[in-house]
């Protein structure tokens, strides 16, 4: 089956003025058009291509590499603004159609939007929407406490910020746990910190407990080597500031502190942090 929004693993049947003639085992076929026609091509040989509809509706195959493909999300620009919704680039050469129904925000020309891809069954249309959260489901979890899992930065809330968790469930990171930049649509890593009640997901950006020991040691012994093997910190420091200068809690910061000491990496003074050796590593 031939598989419209995805990338599909098609034969070479034939070879025609308008383009390749590309089937699968069902006898279904489509048109690769000459402009994404390989230089080098046998017959029967296989090749992957992308399958949507074109500007006049047909079913076409093309070479490129879409930036988001059916039940994916992603953060797309908008090229145009006409009466039925917006036009939103996504690197083919027909642009993905963003109805205004389907748009959480009123979109503008220029602006950025995280948007879910998905097939329009009555038209056969892949069409975007940025009503995101309708199309994650935690009925069902699939993930568990201290799971590494990708995120996806959905949009903020008053406590934190909401994420899409392994592109299938919604997760919030509270405040207190951002200790870097977050943008919507910016793609990351993250453990389960807790699964509350009506299976509601809290996402940790650091690793947790013991997990979390070594990565963020390492982390703050290249940056002290980047300041030149002094920083300017100390325990006493305001949660605040390290923060600001290692990008990670009061509490990580401290087990890195402990493992780098008992490593004898570092030495503390009254007025910061010292390595004992220059360019010093783990």
């Amino acid at each position: 089956m031939i598989e419209i929004g995805r990338f599909n693993n098609l034969k070479i049947l034939r070879d025609t003025d308008p383009g390749l003639f590309l089937g699968d085992d069902e006898d279904n076929e489509v048109l690769l058009p000459n402009r994404y026609v390989p230089n080098d091509f046998e017959i029967d040989a296989s090749i992957d291509v992308f399958v949507y509809l074109d500007n006049e509706e047909r079913l076409v195959a093309v070479t490129d590499t879409p930036y988001i493909q059916k039940g994916d999300f992603a953060l797309l620009r908008c090229n145009a603004i006409n009466q039925y919704g917006a036009f939103l680039d996504w690197g083919l050469l027909k642009e993905l159609f963003c109805p205004f129904k389907e748009q959480a925000y009123k979109m503008i020309k220029g602006g950025w939007y995280l948007v879910y891809c998905y097939l329009d069954e009555k038209t056969d249309r892949l069409v975007a929407s940025s009503k995101t959260n309708r199309f994650l489901d935690n009925s069902e979890l699939t993930v568990k406490l201290y799971d590494e899992v990708d995120l996806i930065v959905s949009h903020p809330s008053e406590i934190g910020m909401n994420v899409i968790v392994n592109n299938r469930h919604l997760g919030l990171v509270f405040k207190d746990a951002i200790f870097k930049d977050l943008s919507v649509g910016d793609k990351l890593k993250g453990v389960v910190k807790k699964i509350r009640p009506g299976n509601k997901i809290d996402i940790s950006l650091e690793k947790m407990g013991y997990r979390n020991i070594e990565p963020s040691a390492m982390a703050l012994l290249d940056l002290i080597n980047d300041h030149n093997g002094y920083l300017d910190v100390t325990d006493k420091s305001s949660p605040e500031t390290i923060k600001t200068l290692a990008q990670m809690s009061k509490k990580s910061f401290k087990k890195a502190v402990g493992t780098l000491y008992k490593k004898r990496l570092i030495r503390l003074e009254s007025d910061g942090i010292y390595l004992v050796t220059k360019n010093a590593k783990l």
